[in-house]
């Protein structure tokens, strides 16, 4: 799983084996909560297989906000730095196979590859992109119509399109299932 990261990362042999021998692997079904909403954020996860999804509770309805896939990390990030009580749940979609560092071990081995301008670029960077995806995401309930949020996932993250079901979709898009279907149903008449 780590050898495809070997060569990003400029660390010598034996502290990347230290570094790796931090992250536990775990398999886990479909629908398993890996951190529930309220809960303080004491894990960050690697995907290798499989997707996982982050949602809140918004006065009884389940709010999709973010998927994940292969080769991805995820955690409430601002419960796992801040040690505050998560807002959002993550929850597998699909069996996946994860693998688990705890945040004493991340506090670490970021201590330690604060002075190495490689890899705190890189970190910097993967936590810029997350804040880019959330930026994104809300612009696009402000600016899009549902249609033309569809629309976007589909030219963009069209994995989403085809591996999650429509309910966690039409959730993602803030719209109903029903509605999600009629524009579905309005784009295939139009591409006809």
């Amino acid at each position: 799983m780590f050898d495809q990261f070997k060569n990003k990362f400029h660390v010598n042999e034996q502290k990347w084996n230290d570094y790796i021998s931090c992250f536990k692997r775990l398999e886990v079904p479909a629908k398993t909560t890996l951190l529930q909403e309220g809960e303080i954020s004491k894990k960050l996860f690697l995907i290798e297989k499989g997707c996982v999804r982050v949602w809140f509770n918004n006065n009884g309805k389940d709010v999709t906000f973010q998927f994940f896939f292969e080769n991805s990390t995820v955690a409430s990030i601002e419960s796992f730095r801040k040690e505050f009580p998560s807002p959002v749940s993550i929850e597998t979609i699909e069996p996946s196979v994860l693998w688990w560092i705890h945040k004493k071990d991340i506090d670490r081995i970021i201590e330690e590859i604060k002075d190495v301008p490689l890899l705190r670029d890189k970190l910097v960077n993967a936590l810029f992109d997350r804040t880019f995806d959330y930026m994104k995401h809300f612009f696009s309930f402000i600016k899009n119509t549902p249609t033309e949020r569809y629309l976007n996932l589909l030219q963009e993250k069209p994995q989403i399109v085809q591996r999650i079901p429509q309910h966690y979709i039409a959730s993602y898009l803030g719209v109903s299932t029903v509605h999600l279907s009629r524009i579905k149903s309005k784009i295939s008449r139009q591409k006809q």
